[in-house]
């Protein structure tokens, strides 16, 4: 699918009609008697009111809440009573961005519906609210998308009255530190269903959804681009006796109440979701939220993720010695390394960095592990042609370092009006100023190539109660993560060279909002098979491959698979290596061969368009993949010149060939396939490879084979 193609259809009447168009996707609103209505969507370029006397639109007065939105003011309702007062965009080559202005009767407040279009099948959405009195608001309600999806009447494609076989949706189906991507497809039931995370289910789920009609082939995906709390929501009515079905949607943010108080004459901007829909594969839908992840969402010029630097790093597994550190550096350069990352660890004093914690905020390296000062290891780094990174748990303190008692103000109260274990309070100016200088005297001082941001704290932490001056206490995670952005963004500007590499526990804040400001993120700290290659094939899902960090060696991933299972783990996505044997050993000239190898191949053959590939799930669901024994991971150029594919077999699997079709590879071409296990060649037709596809060989469970393949 080319991506040129955007416009605003906007129909004046009695009932104006708001149509966005980018490339074949379609979503249409109206303004009916002072409500904005989800009027639906087409997924092949179809305005609604194509046939302009029939237009194919849902029947609103069938639902309790078709609105496009719902804003809460003052424990009052504002979907209702909205007079227009202009509509207009703004155009680009990259995008149009349209403005609705709308007007409460009920609320002094003027809310500006933005809508931007950049020309792949989704969309943005946003909203500003703007508080016209004299007095502070309490927003306590805040849908970013709502109404209807679509009616499909059923009897036109199955005799089938089994109406919980129409619909599948598809989440993260696991919130729990560890589990990140574990992506399923589950029967939609005709029911009310929401998936939430970060506010009444843990951090550890991306906030994305995606749902499929069986029946039409029709594929609708949306990310809510937010760190706190978030949920999506189906109502789905259908009545086996009944021939027709009714579905609506929604995308709220979640939180105490209120969750965030608008000042007088403040315009409050909303987070953004992402929203867009396809008439085609599970790829296809894929390729169209990573294109516009790209092109509209994370493209901070800044944080451009095309370099994917090879990282390795050490931490509090390790003593940490400046010795130690430089026998590492050493190692790492042969083995392919291109950043040292010094870990959680380097405040503390020797022989206790396993109680980083506890030390954290401390932000000064500890003279008695660097008695040279920690720059001693950059330069050494520098010296080698290799970059530097220090890691940091910024927005915590520990409760050895000096902030968390002298300023016990920087302590966020929890709801019981008790301060945080850990979390520094980001609405107080004094703290968030603290931390921003923080940050950039450890680039600045410490010589950094690098900055790894950690996060390392409690969702229910975060979701913290104080009167920020309007006598009004509030939810504090507004406010919280607006501030956070804003000092990421501010510190990447400063320093443009600087690699930014998100974490948060793992994979706890992996969200758009939060990457708009970071070359890339650790997804996981769960490194261990078969988890580990679950989490790689499910997160890119969510997450272009160059923006998700996965690790060779270390964190226990040496404990379980093949040492080849274990390297193609990363190998598609951002490489991080560790070490492969303890510093007192040498290293096995076996196995670090295999490593240099590795590693070379992904810097010469799939670095390069890396950044710019599309992604083929050939086992997007991963309840399947662990039944069936079975996971496989495919990026491909664009253009279709070469491609790469990791195939893995899982626990319990006596299957030792399996039949591989290329989905990246272009009909019309010739290629040359290397199998990497035994590095056997072959030439093959793009169309024979595509459509046929080609045995491969895998040994024994956790196990694996690398597919290359090149046009000649």
């Amino acid at each position: 699918m080319s991506h040129n193609y955007f416009d605003v259809y906007y129909k004046v009447g009695e009932n104006p009609t708001f149509c966005y168009r980018s490339g074949n996707t379609v979503y249409e609103e109206m303004l009916y008697s002072g409500t904005l209505l989800s009027n639906g969507w087409n997924g092949a370029g179809y305005p609604l009111d194509v046939l302009a006397c029939m237009p194919t639109r849902p029947d609103h007065k069938r639902y309790q809440e078709p609105f496009a939105f719902n804003i809460e003011l003052e424990g009052q309702s504002l979907d209702f009573c909205l007079d227009f007062v202009d509509f207009y965009t703004e155009k680009s080559d990259e995008n149009i961005k349209a403005t609705l202005v709308l007007k409460s009767r009920i609320k002094p407040v003027t809310i500006k519906v933005i809508t931007v279009l950049d020309g792949t099948q989704m969309l943005t959405r946003y909203y500003e609210i703007e508080n016209n009195s004299s007095a502070p608001m309490c927003l306590s309600r805040l849908t970013l998308l709502g109404g209807a999806l679509e009616e499909t009447e059923t009897e036109r494609f199955t005799l089938s009255r089994d109406v919980e076989k129409f619909y599948s949706v598809g989440y993260f189906a696991d919130d729990r530190w560890g589990n990140e991507g574990k992506f399923t497809w589950a029967d939609l039931k005709s029911e009310v269903t929401s998936i939430d995370t970060r506010f009444g289910r843990n951090r550890f789920r991306h906030p994305i959804v995606m749902l499929r009609n069986n029946l039409t082939g029709k594929i609708w995906f949306a990310q809510l681009g937010w760190s706190g709390g978030c949920r999506f929501t189906f109502d789905y009515d259908a009545k086996p006796e009944n021939g027709d079905t009714y579905l609506t949607f929604k995308a709220e943010i979640m939180s105490h109440n209120p969750m965030y108080i608008i000042a007088p004459e403040e315009k409050f901007v909303t987070p953004e979701l992402h929203i867009g829909m396809v008439q085609g594969d599970f790829d296809t839908a894929v390729y169209e939220m990573h294109s516009h992840i790209r092109k509209t969402v994370l493209n901070l010029p800044e944080a451009d993720p095309s370099a994917l630097l090879v990282g390795a790093g050490m931490g509090a597994e390790h003593d940490m010695s400046v010795e130690t550190s430089k026998t590492y550096i050493d190692r790492f350069c042969e083995m392919g390394g291109e950043v040292f990352i010094v870990d959680a660890g380097w405040e503390c004093p020797p022989d206790r960095q396993t109680e980083w914690s506890d030390f954290t905020g401390t932000n000064v390296a500890n003279p008695e592990r660097y008695p040279n000062g920690i720059t001693e290891l950059a330069d050494y780094c520098h010296q080698k042609g290799m970059k530097f990174g220090l890691w940091s748990d910024i927005e915590s303190l520990g409760r050895l370092c000096r902030n968390y008692t002298e300023h016990p103000e920087w302590r966020a109260p929890n709801v019981y009006g008790e301060p945080s274990h850990r979390l520094i309070d980001l609405t107080n100016p004094q703290a968030a100023e603290y931390m921003e200088t923080t940050l950039a005297r450890l680039i600045e001082d410490y010589k950094l190539d690098l900055l790894r941001i950690d996060y390392n704290t409690d969702y229910k932490e975060y979701f913290n109660i104080r009167d920020t001056g309007t006598g009004i206490p509030e939810c504090l995670t507004m406010r919280y993560f607006k501030a956070v952005y804003g000092i990421y963004e501010r510190l990447k500007k400063r320093f443009p060279n600087v690699v930014f590499e998100n974490c948060a526990g793992g994979g706890g804040r992996t969200d758009l909002g939060m990457m708009k400001s970071f070359n890339h993120t650790w997804v996981s700290d769960n490194q261990c098979a078969p988890q580990s290659v679950m989490i790689t094939n499910g997160i890119t899902v969510a997450l272009p491959p160059e923006r998700v960090d996965r690790l060779f060696a270390g964190m226990n991933s040496h404990k379980f698979g093949s040492l080849d299972l274990q390297m193609r783990n990363t190998m598609l996505t951002h490489m991080s290596i560790n070490v492969i044997s303890p510093v007192t050993a040498p290293m096995n000239e076996v196995q670090l061969d295999f490593v240099k190898h590795s590693v070379q191949l992904y810097k010469d053959f799939i670095r390069p368009f890396l950044y710019k590939a599309k992604t083929f799930h050939h086992t997007p669901d991963v309840a399947e993949t662990f039944t069936e024994g079975f996971s496989a991971l495919e990026v491909a150029s664009p253009d279709g010149e070469r491609g790469a594919l990791a195939a893995f077999n899982l626990s319990g699997t006596n299957e030792t060939v399996r039949k591989i079709r290329l989905k990246g590879a272009d009909g019309s071409k010739q290629y040359e396939v290397t199998l990497d296990n035994n590095n056997e060649k072959f030439v093959i037709s793009g169309r024979e490879l595509k459509y046929e596809g080609i045995n491969i060989y895998i040994p024994a469970s956790l196990s694996s084979e690398l597919v290359l393949y090149k046009e000649i």
